[in-house]
């Protein structure tokens, strides 16, 4: 199981020595990724910084830690601009990039930034099809409801070709997302609960046999918060989603109230206590 960590932003907000000494501290414990926030402009909502602009940092100041933005609000995007920041990124770290994607649900979000609320799913099928072709193609003619390219290409292109999608969803998804993860994904978050991950997991493969792709293709990744309500329980919650198949987990140390220095020695404590193996 891969096990990585949230950078905890809305708490450091603009100690950017903290985010620094926190993302060094994930990669040097042999944490394998690190997954930053996404949110653009929100009423009432806490600190976040641009995540294509923030792993952009930490790509020069770290060398084989993944970066993981978990997940880009990809229809409020314009696809080909947000294509090649991506495959810049992906470049700048070595083909250290993940990215998820989602739709997101706030509708203000969309007013904010003069996008359609009510077609993003639609356009978020239609812009993964078509990053994926400007991550891999040199000569690209592409027709869609929303783009129209031709004889044209991104230069450079990325490192790794496709960069890794992976979608972000509701508990149990609707029959929507499980599509756009059968048909457009390399994995997804597991946003439910243990009980529920099974049901979850048979209405993807089963999606997904239809296009003739298997299980295995598809990554899954939980998270476990350290600190909080339920810290008593992270070692359990990590085992149990471990004996379940996961290849990827994500640590938290937000929601305890912590201070910078907090979080860093929470996060080696935790390192140190952990009843599976990070690989």
């Amino acid at each position: 199981m891969h096990i990585g960590v949230s950078l905890p932003v809305r708490e450091m907000e603009n100690d950017l020595t903290a985010i620094r000494d926190f993302a060094q501290t994930a990669e040097g414990l042999g944490l394998t990724h690190l997954r930053i926030p996404d949110q653009i402009m929100r009423p009432g909502r806490g600190y976040l910084h641009e995540p294509m602009m923030l792993l952009s940092y930490l790509a020069a100041i770290t060398t084989t830690i993944e970066l993981v933005p978990s997940v880009i609000i990809l229809p409020v995007r314009q696809t080909v601009h947000f294509a090649k920041q991506a495959a810049e990124l992906d470049t700048l770290s070595g083909g250290r990039v993940r990215l998820g994607i989602g739709v997101g649900e706030s509708e203000e979000e969309y007013q904010y930034l003069n996008m359609d609320f009510n077609n993003r799913g639609k356009r978020c099928d239609e812009q993964m099809l078509l990053l994926k072709k400007l991550w891999t193609e040199e000569d690209i003619h592409f027709q869609g409801d929303f783009h129209t390219i031709s004889g044209a290409c991104l230069n450079p292109l990325p490192q790794q070709r496709p960069i890794p999608m992976w979608i972000g969803g509701r508990s149990i998804p609707s029959k929507p997302v499980v599509k756009r993860i059968a048909q457009h994904s390399d994995g997804w978050f597991v946003l439910c609960s243990p009980k529920d991950l099974g049901q979850v997991r048979d209405a993807v493969f089963t999606e997904a046999e239809k296009l003739g792709r298997q299980p295995e293709e598809f990554g899954q990744e939980a998270g476990v918060a350290v600190v909080g309500p339920r810290e008593h329980e992270w070692k359990s919650r990590v085992s149990n989603w471990h004996s379940m198949g996961l290849t990827h987990l994500c640590l938290r140390t937000l929601g305890g109230n912590l201070s910078s220095p907090e979080h860093l020695t929470t996060l080696e404590r935790v390192i140190k206590e952990l009843p599976v193996d990070t690989t």
